[in-house]
């Protein structure tokens, strides 16, 4: 998607240096680590200090059914509540009743993939894209009858906003898959005009869960399964059963982390909305900078080919995620290599294989370095000369 301006939010200027030691400082894991590094975010971020408290706080003072006319039941209800308003201002929802929690941005594709396929009558047709998870892809070609914000393989972006104007002028709706963008920069849900998206707090420095933002029109007609005493509205007859209320839990923390980042020294006065949009083009200006350096060393590098985008002046069009082969080697190999030295990757499809085939890779795949806000230059000149050892050690 094409973020919101980087400039300012809320009318004040958010161009001042990031605070990257002060971020590091909140993520527990990066000090114990040691030399580790951290480059398989996509596959799941680490979580502030905050977070963890938060999980702990839950299970020990109120791990409870919610509904209850006790103390303890009635805190779950608020703690609900509250992350419910959390995460619609996180994404710009019209209301915290457009915001479901569940178990993962996969649960709810298939939910609402599955109420959609019992209204395709009036709507004979759904588009999908090669560049989506698989998740967002064999979930309605399944139904035999549109799109992702960034690419789970390359980190390349789409501009989500002209897809769902098009789509809208010809009567369509968009469902989209945020899951590897979240991370990265700002969503505006009414901005981008869309219907459904769906996100999973694991990869935006939270416990595993998921959540779906619906417009309440959209999704209050479609015939979702639930049991006859669950409310047929928005946010209920989405979350039919129990998930795990220790992890909403932490998923507001992680929300209150980000807006943190976003009022920084000088935005006391601003909204949860526009610090949280603050927040995120801080950290979409920030990761350009690692962006830009992560390409720099990977086409330094003799034999390496990069997949995506990866023009210096088209930085906006992508994350901080690098997908690439070396010329000659096994990408499983490559980032075994890379984990001996240890800078965690990945390799494989990356839940992309239809990409993969595209792209002439199957069915090995390649490699994926994914960074976060947290990830720093240093470390990317680490896994850089990681890489060249890596290859050298191979030939």
């Amino acid at each position: 998607m094409k973020p919101v301006s980087d400039s300012s939010a809320g009318g004040r200027s958010i161009a001042r240096a990031f605070p990257i030691e002060d971020v590091r400082r909140q993520f527990p894991a990066l000090a114990r680590a040691g030399r580790f590094v951290f480059f398989d975010n996509a596959a799941g971020a680490q979580i502030p200090a905050a977070v963890h408290d938060a999980v702990s706080d839950h299970l020990v003072a109120r791990n409870v059914q919610r509904g209850g006319p006790y103390r303890q039941s009635r805190e779950v209800d608020a703690g609900i509540a509250r992350a419910r308003e959390s995460v619609a201002a996180f994404v710009n929802a019209r209301g915290a009743d457009e915001i479901s929690f569940g178990l993962n941005a996969t649960s709810f594709i298939r939910a609402i993939s599955l109420a959609i396929g019992q209204t395709l009558d009036a709507r004979p047709e759904i588009v999908v894209s090669d560049l989506d998870h698989e998740s967002n892809v064999a979930t309605w070609l399944a139904l035999q009858r549109a799109g992702t914000m960034a690419s789970n393989a390359t980190g390349t972006t789409v501009d989500v906003a002209e897809v769902a104007r098009r789509a809208h002028a010809v009567g369509a709706e968009v469902f989209l898959d945020a899951v590897h963008y979240a991370p990265h920069g700002p969503i505006d849900v009414q901005a981008l005009d869309c219907d459904y998206l769906v996100c999973s707090g694991y990869k935006i420095f939270a416990p595993h869960m998921g959540f779906a933002w619906c417009r309440r029109e959209a999704i209050n007609r479609l015939p979702t399964f639930r049991e006859d005493f669950i409310p047929d509205v928005t946010p209920d007859k989405l979350e039919a059963g129990t998930y795990a209320y220790e992890n909403v839990a932490g998923m507001d923390a992680a929300i209150g982390y980000l807006e943190a980042i976003g009022r920084g020294a000088d935005g006391a006065g601003l909204s949860r909305v526009d610090a949280l949009g603050a927040a995120m083009s801080a950290i979409a200006e920030y990761e350009r900078g690692l962006s830009r350096r992560l390409l720099d060393e990977a086409q330094s590098i003799a034999g390496v080919t990069v997949h995506g985008v990866a023009s210096r002046d088209r930085l906006h069009e992508r994350v901080p995620t690098l997908c690439f082969n070396v010329a000659g080697r096994d990408a499983a190999a490559v980032a075994d290599a890379l984990a001996a030295r240890d800078i965690g990757v990945r390799s494989g499809h990356m839940y992309a294989p239809r990409l993969m085939a595209r792209l002439g890779l199957a069915p090995h795949g390649a490699v994926r370095a994914s960074l976060v806000h947290y990830n720093t230059a240093g470390e990317i000149e680490r896994f850089a000369a990681a890489l060249r050892e890596a290859i050298a050690g191979t030939r």
